[in-house]
């Protein structure tokens, strides 16, 4: 017996785009058991039809972003993926906060459509690689300024600094951040040695004690 085929609803409001990824989907071996032209729509529809995906524009009436969260609430089973030609930072991270499990980019392969959806079902998280980096980035930032609230430091420290610590912070040994940051052991323990400076501590573990706010 033959597994049960992906179930899709499409959310766009240019109708030529529906065609093209239903015929791509259909392609794929996938169900599109439903299309939307705005936002009201893909959320009445989602709820009765509760389709394995839904794929999501972003910039259609009602707002893709809004309708994305109340699915993704209403349907946890139910991954939303938004489909999409905007690369703007903003529409990226609110969709992820809103629970979209992936952000595809229209100009994307037709091709590699299928292979990205079989990945958010089965748990990956679908980014375009021009965007991944910059989800890196945000989540790295975010980390810092967490730490730069918590602790009250006499002397600001480095953004090396800073990448040396938390990476010592995780566990690793001066050899691997070494590793990590393609540079010498040495130069690891300068970088420490600064810290300890700055924050007036006697070891690494006090060290990071104060960046933690102990």
């Amino acid at each position: 017996m033959s597994a049960p085929r992906i179930r899709v609803l499409v959310a766009d409001d240019h109708a030529p785009t529906r065609a093209g990824v239903r015929a791509s989907l259909d392609a794929e071996g996938f169900e599109v058991v439903g299309e939307a032209p705005n936002a009201r729509v893909a959320m009445e529809l989602a709820v009765d039809l509760e389709p394995d995906v839904v794929l999501m524009d972003i910039h259609m009436p009602g707002g893709g972003i809004a309708a994305a969260d109340e699915i993704s609430r209403s349907l946890p089973n139910c991954a939303v993926v938004m489909l999409t030609y905007s690369r703007d930072d903003d529409d990226l991270f609110d969709s992820l906060r809103a629970g979209a499990r992936g952000y595809l980019l229209k100009d994307m392969d037709p091709d590699r459509l299928g292979p990205a959806l079989h990945g958010v079902l089965a748990g990956e998280a679908a980014l375009p690689r021009s965007l991944v980096s910059r989800v890196l980035e945000e989540f790295q930032g975010r980390s810092r300024r967490k730490l730069f609230a918590k602790a009250k430091l006499p002397t600001q420290m480095t953004s090396r600094e800073w990448e040396v610590m938390e990476l010592l912070r995780d566990g690793l040994s001066t050899e691997e951040v070494a590793g990590r940051l393609f540079v010498a052991p040495g130069t690891v323990r300068v970088h420490v040695s600064s810290v300890l400076k700055k924050l007036r501590v006697p070891d690494r573990a006090s060290a990071i004690r104060v960046l933690d706010g102990e």
